[in-house]
């Protein structure tokens, strides 16, 4: 049984089109990326998973059960972490846990106990009984992730978890979809951060424009587009370099500046690193560091999605 299947799934609002008979499963106890670009159909896509819109054509099952026709049973198996934090302010830490505890009823034994482990398990310990008021973002999040497994559920949505949070969050946050994962719970991840999905999960899905254009590993992914392979190099500081400079050298088809290093595009990695360092020798460059890269998810996310969604002006709907 798969946790997931989305089979033909399509959402009109109006005259636009925002899913157009898209089609996915995902394993029972697998931890799946959903990427996409603003406006691709990510966020009505989670919103037809859990319930909360309606699909115009298509279906959605949740462990087997109809998203539609069997919702309530689809839900009892799921947690669901919006992007933005559901916490009521005016409640401590304890109060929300345990109010959302009893709407997924919860038993009162089992649901303090469970209160307890998780307040450890994301760090919020000593502020138990504090209001959320005072909380910082980092820390509603952490708080809004313990109320989606408050009920064990066996599938758990997260919709941008990490975004805009502070480091130990965010580490805090990933160890917990590793362990989530281990213990066999599904995790469905939406997030705008590449990085995180090429380390967080095992297969990922890429939308756009309301179509699916890819599924599959990170790795087989990135094996699709072999040809955008890179070298990275670092010059010391004082050395005057240029993008526009490097450009010139044989073989390379784009340079990107990516913080205090340079990242040249090419076909022929070998060929090019014997162009750099002589180009370095006769700028007078001195070179600490360079690699060879292979393509990133990223890459493969560009290649996928290209450029004309961020034209501005497009009306879209995410």
């Amino acid at each position: 049984m798969y946790a997931i299947e989305a089979l033909s799934l399509s959402k009109r609002f109006g005259d636009l089109q925002a899913l157009s008979a898209i089609d996915f499963t995902v394993g029972e106890g697998e931890t799946f990326g959903f990427l996409g670009p603003n406006g691709a159909g990510k966020t009505t896509t989670i919103r037809i998973l859990t319930g909360i819109t309606v699909p115009t054509d298509g279906t959605a099952r949740i462990f087997g059960s109809d998203i539609v026709q069997d919702t309530i049973a689809a839900r009892r198996q799921m947690g669901i972490v919006h992007e933005t934090s559901n916490i009521y302010t005016d409640l401590s830490a304890w109060q929300n846990l345990m109010f959302t505890a009893e709407l997924y009823h919860v038993s009162r034994k089992d649901r303090e106990k469970r209160g307890i482990d998780l307040l450890e398990l994301f760090g919020l310990s000593g502020r138990r009984d504090d209001r959320t008021r005072g909380f910082s973002k980092g820390m509603k999040r952490r708080l809004t992730l313990a109320m989606g497994l408050i009920n064990h559920p066996r599938l758990l949505f997260l919709d941008e978890p990490t975004s805009g949070l502070d480091v130990q969050s965010n580490l805090i946050i990933r160890d917990v979809i590793r362990e989530l994962n281990e213990q066999g719970v599904t995790v469905f991840l939406t997030t705008h951060n590449i990085e995180e999905a090429n380390l967080t999960c095992d297969r990922v899905a890429i939308i756009n424009q309301g179509r699916i254009a890819a599924v599959d590993t990170p790795e087989r992914l990135k094996k699709t587009i072999q040809s955008v392979q890179s070298i990275e190099i670092a010059f010391d500081p004082t050395s005057p370099v240029r993008s526009g400079n490097l450009e010139q050298i044989a073989l390379v088809s784009e340079v990107r500046k990516e913080g205090d290093k340079f990242r040249l595009i090419t076909e022929n990695p070998p060929a090019v690193l014997d162009e750099v360092m002589e180009y370095a020798h006769e700028h007078h460059l001195r070179v600490i560091s360079v690699n060879t890269l292979g393509p990133t998810l990223e890459d493969v996310f560009i290649r996928l999605t290209g450029l004309d969604i961020r034209t501005k002006g497009v009306k879209t709907i995410d």
